[in-house]
């Protein structure tokens, strides 16, 4: 079980991103948390079996109808993961 960190950018807040990107890590099992930043990113650490977290990955580059995702930055996350998934 893997780990990764992500800081999405681009209309990520205030179109129901964290909902939907809850949702979707809900419906594969993954566990982690997703938060939107000061900056305007939202930021995610998502866990679980490497085809999970890479089915999630590829929902989060294009994100929900109202989004528009620019990038995602994405790193290993080494610290423990809570199971579960919430939106901080």
């Amino acid at each position: 079980m893997k780990a990764r960190h992500l800081l999405i950018a681009g209309r990520v807040q205030g179109v129901g991103y964290r909902d939907w990107m809850a949702r979707e890590a809900g419906r594969l099992g993954l566990s982690g948390w997703v938060r939107n930043r000061m900056d305007g990113k939202v930021e995610a650490v998502i866990a679980g079996p490497e085809p999970a977290v890479e089915a999630l990955l590829t929902l989060v580059r294009r994100g929900p109808t109202l989004a528009r995702v620019d990038s995602v930055e994405e790193s290993f996350f080494e610290e423990d993961v809570v199971p579960g998934f919430a939106r901080r």
